[in-house]
């Protein structure tokens, strides 16, 4: 299995277009193309419109308790009949009531509004995209029949950039009233939203906190990007950047607090992986009743690449629920220039309760 193909292939297609966003942002301040998961156009952070809460706030729901036995027949079922022991994963809290997994798929578009080339959810028009999302959940209904699928927008709310920016971080954080915008097609939708980070040179305490008045909705999750967490200074897109399971529990520890506070269902909590250095002990990685993790494997490239890297870094590491990236583009650029189908996706051990679309 050439796994370096996929392994590095974020990388790769990262570098030129850092150097190209470089010179877009300069002269159309803002507005230039960008690709994913790697530029996207400066945008200080405003505070938010309060005449937007009726759009980005819920009503408190009261949720039935947690089934367990279907929970446990569930998450069986997950495994794909799994032989190696290593899922379901054993001694798991159960989770608190108005867990979304494993009783819903989760399909999400991802990208941002600034950039076309950074996902689906900023390449189409809003109406036009957020058509293609119900296909893809109709797509999914119809591949497993036995699982409903709750949409979602997965929306990168911290960017990381070519260019450092006033305080040498090379990330953007997107402004509040594009955040809103997102809730607001989501609500269209009846989808839910994550809000997605890339830290860059910055750090996940610093970075996080900022997005509390929306994660304290509880129709928004979280995801924390590690390929762009450049800790040891390097500039995002020259290498594959990392966390570690401290980093993964800061960040349900605080996703956790969240969730009591405000009397919330559990939080989902995505993070990205295509490489084992992308996240380091993962043994240690701290499962709560409050915060649901997926590890989402995020590498695009042939089938059979795809297939490995998430045989290798996602099912032999298992921390609780598992997630899986398909590429509209890049997942066709060789042969056999094919983007995986729900069917094929399917075949999986475990089956992937999470897809992202970008």
């Amino acid at each position: 299995m050439k796994l370096k193909n996929i392994l590095f292939s974020t990388t790769l297609l990262a570098i030129p277009l850092i150097l190209f966003s470089n010179c877009s942002q300069s002269s159309s301040q803002g507005k230039g193309t960008t690709a994913a998961a790697t530029t996207a156009p400066v945008a200080k952070a405003k505070p938010a419109d309060s005449t937007a809460a009726d759009t980005t706030t819920a009503a408190p729901v009261t949720y039935p308790p947690l089934n367990k036995k279907l929970y446990d027949s569930l998450m069986k079922k997950l495994a794909h009949g799994d032989t190696t022991g290593k899922w379901p994963v054993k001694n798991a809290p159960y989770p608190l009531p108005g867990a979304i997994l494993p009783f819903k798929r989760v399909v999400a578009f991802y990208g941002n509004l600034y950039a076309k080339k950074m996902g689906i959810l900023g390449e189409l028009p809003p109406n036009e995209m957020l058509a293609k999302l119900k296909g893809e959940v109709k797509n999914w209904e119809k591949a497993d029949p036995s699982t409903p699928v709750q949409p979602a927008l997965h929306y990168i709310a911290v960017v990381a950039s070519g260019d450092p920016g006033k305080d040498g971080k090379y990330r953007n954080r997107m402004p509040f009233k594009q955040i809103d915008s997102v809730l607001k097609l989501a609500k269209k939708a009846h989808a839910i939203v994550f809000l997605d980070v890339q830290v860059a040179l910055s750090n996940i305490h610093a970075e996080l906190p900022l997005l509390e008045k929306y994660l304290m909705m509880p129709q928004v999750h979280f995801g924390m990007d590690p390929e762009f967490s450049m800790k040891d200074g390097t500039h995002p897109g020259k290498k594959i950047g990392t966390y570690d399971a401290e980093d993964v529990n800061y960040v349900s520890g605080y996703l956790a607090n969240l969730v009591r506070k405000y009397n919330l269902p559990p939080k989902i909590l995505i993070v990205h992986r295509f490489t084992k250095k992308m996240m380091t002990n993962y043994q240690n990685i701290k499962l709560r009743p409050e915060v649901q993790v997926v590890i989402d494997m995020d590498g695009w490239g042939e089938p059979d690449l795809k297939t490995g890297t998430y045989r290798y870094f996602i099912h032999n590491e298992p921390v609780q629920f598992t997630g899986y990236k398909l590429f509209y583009k890049n997942d066709i650029k060789k042969a056999p220039h094919h983007m995986l189908t729900p069917e094929e996706v399917l075949k999986y051990k475990p089956y992937p309760i999470y897809i992202q679309y970008q």
